[in-house]
């Protein structure tokens, strides 16, 4: 059976704490739950919390670096793909994802987000800004939800992929 892949996503550089704490919780109820975390592969901000939660709890983690080569990934990553891409990643993790989980938000984080919807992708926004739920809600209101913690954001998650549905 292959595993699911959630994908988590938000800020890098410019993460706040909070958000941080929160991908990094993510990451380890995802790796409980036995799914895999997918991410943009590098150490900074949600990508390198949420790989560093998985890994606290020997979950799978998968990095899909914007470089041609391994430089700057997260060690919590436990399968490192430097794609080459730029920021042109950013739609692989979207659609490689089963669904994706959203902490805290910037221009790639929306990208993100937008291509998830466009491929008919279950989104769940933790704790996010009222413009941004607002925005992403009215593209697409059936595929993205709203959790005020990671607990909620993963039963969310796991009433939908575990019902075999595409929205929430």
């Amino acid at each position: 059976m292959r595993r699911i892949l959630i994908g988590v996503v938000g800020p890098g550089e410019g993460a706040g704490q909070k958000e941080m704490d929160d991908a990094a919780l993510i990451g380890e109820l995802v790796a409980k739950a036995g799914w895999a975390v997918v991410t943009g592969g590098r150490v900074a901000g949600v990508m390198g919390a949420a790989a560093k939660g998985a890994r606290s709890a020997g979950g799978l983690t998968v990095g899909l670096l914007p470089t041609p080569d391994t430089l700057g990934a997260s060690p919590a990553v436990d399968v490192v793909l430097a794609t080459g891409l730029g920021e042109a990643r950013n739609a692989v993790v979207a659609l490689s994802a089963n669904a994706c989980v959203v902490c805290g938000m910037n221009a790639g984080t929306a990208s993100e987000i937008a291509l998830a919807i466009r491929a008919r992708k279950p989104v769940v926004m933790v704790r996010p800004d009222e413009i941004s739920s607002k925005f992403f809600r009215m593209l697409d209101g059936d595929l993205v939800r709203v959790a005020m913690s990671a607990g909620e954001a993963i039963e969310l998650l796991r009433g939908v992929l575990m019902s075999g549905a595409r929205s929430l």
